[in-house]
C-alpha cells in the first residue's frame, strides 16, 4: 500500500457510499470504508481490498480513530454520510428529527473534514467531495429539516473552498436529485410502500452507481481542475417539484 492512493468514504455501508467505495477501489484506490455497521463494512472491505472502520461521524472519538487509522496522508475524502427523517411541515416540525439531520449531515461532515484536512494537505493533491442534494439548493414543501441541513452543507462546502484557497486541496459538492437506493426513502418515510411511491412511475431514477461514477469522474480530473458544484438528476426530474411520471415521450 506504499504508493497506492488512498480514499475515505463515509456512510459506506450501503447505497451511494458502498457504490463509491467500489468505484474508487476499481480506479486503484485503497478505500477506508467508514460507517456504523461494521458487519456490512467488513464484507465490503473484503470484496474490494479496503479497510473497514467503524465510525459514527457524529462521535468525535470515532472520527479521531478514523483519522488515526488513515495516517499521515490521504488523497480523497468523500463525505457521504447523511440522510433524511420525515416530511413534516416546518410549522409542525419534529425537532428531534431536525437535530439528528443536522448532526449527521452537517456536524458529521465538518468533524470528518476537520480531522482529515491535514492528511489531505500532506498528500500534495487532495480532493474533498461532499455529497449534498438538490434539496440544498432549491426548497420544497415537506423538505423542512433536510432542506435546511443540506443548505448548510452547501454553504459549508463553499466556505471551505474559500478558506483552503492556495492549498493543494480541491473541494467539490455533488448535489443529486432522485436517487433510488435501498434505504434512503425507507428511512425517511418509515415504510416500504411509502418509499416505493416516491419513485412510482418515474422512468429510470438515478442509481447509487450513477453517483459513484460521477464521483470517480470528479476525482479523476487533473489536479488543477476543481469541479465546484455538480447537480445531477434523472431525465424525468426537471426540478425538485416537477417530475414526469410515466413513459418518457419519444418520437415514433
Amino acid at each position: 500500500m506504499t504508493n497506492m492512493r488512498t480514499a475515505v468514504v463515509t456512510g459506506a455501508s450501503s447505497g451511494i457510499g458502498a457504490a463509491t467505495a467500489r468505484e474508487l477501489a476499481a480506479a486503484g484506490f485503497h478505500v477506508y470504508c467508514a460507517a456504523r455497521r461494521l458487519d456490512r463494512l467488513e464484507a465490503l472491505a473484503a470484496e474490494i481490498g479496503g479497510t473497514a472502520v467503524s465510525c459514527d461521524v457524529t462521535d468525535a472519538a470515532d472520527v479521531a480513530r478514523l483519522a488515526e487509522t488513515v495516517g499521515g496522508t490521504l488523497d480523497v475524502l468523500v463525505n457521504n454520510a447523511g440522510g433524511a427523517l420525515g416530511v413534516d411541515p416546518v410549522a409542525e416540525a419534529d425537532v428531534d428529527h431536525w437535530r439528528r439531520m443536522f448532526e449527521i449531515n452537517v456536524i458529521g461532515t465538518v468533524q470528518v473534514t476537520s480531522a482529515l484536512v491535514p492528511a489531505l494537505d500532506a498528500s500534495g493533491a487532495g480532493t474533498i467531495v461532499n455529497i449534498g442534494s438538490t434539496a440544498g439548493h432549491w426548497v420544497y414543501e415537506g423538505g423542512g429539516g433536510y432542506v435546511a441541513a443540506k443548505h448548510a452543507v452547501a454553504a459549508a462546502t463553499e466556505t471551505l473552498r474559500l478558506e483552503l484557497n492556495g492549498r493543494p486541496i480541491r473541494v467539490t459538492e455533488i448535489a443529486p436529485g432522485m436517487v433510488q437506493t435501498e434505504e434512503f426513502s425507507l428511512v425517511r418515510l418509515g415504510s416500504q410502500e411509502r418509499a416505493d411511491a416516491v419513485y412510482d412511475g418515474v422512468e429510470d431514477p438515478l442509481s447509487a452507481e450513477d453517483i459513484a461514477q460521477t464521483i470517480g469522474w470528479v476525482v479523476g480530473r487533473p489536479a488543477h481542475v476543481n469541479v465546484d458544484l455538480l447537480v445531477i438528476r434523472p431525465l424525468a426530474q426537471a426540478s425538485n417539484k416537477k417530475v414526469h411520471r410515466g413513459p418518457l415521450l419519444r418520437r415514433p
